[in-house]
């Protein structure tokens, strides 16, 4: 009965939510296409009439999130609150948040994980924290994007375990991808995350902080990423997966599994639904960073 409508591999990088002026001083005098894709994609998944969007559901892979024994997926009614980051306070403080959650699809997903033996648990505790990976793409994308309550449609969190491998990531995505399938819903996917993720040292790092990616930490992690980017643009989910020994080489963010899962629940290998790019693919302080979004057919799945 459901339907995954559209997924994206999108970067959450702190600049995005600096002021514009901070924004356009750090990157040399123009805007990071990180901030400006972010509005352009905003803008295809807002129908300019108003009517409501064409989903239900934001399904958000985070790479921020970091559980252990398990694969964790937010089962609240609601979260609401204040945010401050204590990786970044400067940069993100205090950003009011209001996310409607999907406690139906969490606990789907929870018992078919049961089922296949797979290990996913659905957690609503009002004290569990939330993450910046989610955050700063719902200020884009779900702030107020849809009708019904004051912080639009429902956003659900998944964790990046991280004791999984690439095959554990794409059983995840699996279960996901199934039980979205079996409810009535229309779901966007989205892996919050980057691409290589090594950063400048502390000395250095403030006086690389334009988008131009000759400021990526070395040549050969800037050319894994642009291969990785190709393939994805040309459809080939499968080359991606199958050189994940070559790629962790490179530290990508999270080994990853913010994208593993994503691509477990379009099909896996079998996916050959084509990204397209929003913006550049640009530097954020030595790391790798783009938004490439993925055109699913209706009852497709990407395959």
């Amino acid at each position: 009965m459901g339907d995954i409508a559209g997924a994206g591999l999108l970067s959450h990088a702190p600049v995005i939510m600096f002021p514009e002026p901070a924004r356009i001083e750090a990157n040399g005098g123009r805007d990071f296409t990180l901030a400006t894709g972010l509005e352009q994609l905003r803008s295809e998944l807002t129908d300019p009439a108003g009517h409501p969007p064409e989903y239900d559901t934001v399904v958000v892979f985070d790479s921020h999130w970091a559980t252990t024994t398990e694969a964790v997926i937010t089962a609240h009614p609601r979260r609401t609150g204040l945010f401050t980051s204590d990786e970044m306070p400067g940069a993100i403080s205090r950003l009011p948040y209001d996310l409607p959650g999907d406690p139906e699809l969490a606990h789907a997903v929870a018992a078919l994980a049961e089922e296949r033996k797979v290990w996913i648990a659905a957690n609503d505790d009002p004290h569990l924290p939330i993450h910046y990976a989610t955050l700063n793409l719902w200020t884009y994308l779900g702030q107020g994007a849809g009708a019904g309550t004051a912080g639009g449609r429902p956003w659900v969190s998944v964790s990046v375990c991280q004791t999984a491998t690439t095959e554990d990531f794409l059983k995840i995505g699996r279960i996901v991808g199934e039980a979205v399938g079996g409810l009535d819903r229309k779901v966007l996917l989205l892996a919050s995350g980057g691409l290589s993720h090594r950063f400048w040292p502390l000395a250095e790092l403030r006086n690389r902080m334009a988008g131009d990616p000759a400021n990526i930490v070395t040549a050969e992690a800037r050319a894994a990423d642009e291969q990785r980017i190709a393939w994805l643009e040309a459809g080939r989910h499968d080359q991606v997966i199958r050189t994940m020994p070559e790629y962790l080489r490179y530290a990508p963010e999270a080994r990853f599994g913010h994208y593993l899962m994503l691509a477990g629940a379009l099909g896996g290998e079998a996916c050959a639904a084509r990204g397209r790019r929003f913006g550049a693919y640009e530097n954020g302080i030595g790391t790798g960073q783009v938004h490439l979004w993925f055109d699913l057919p209706a009852g497709a799945g990407g395959r």
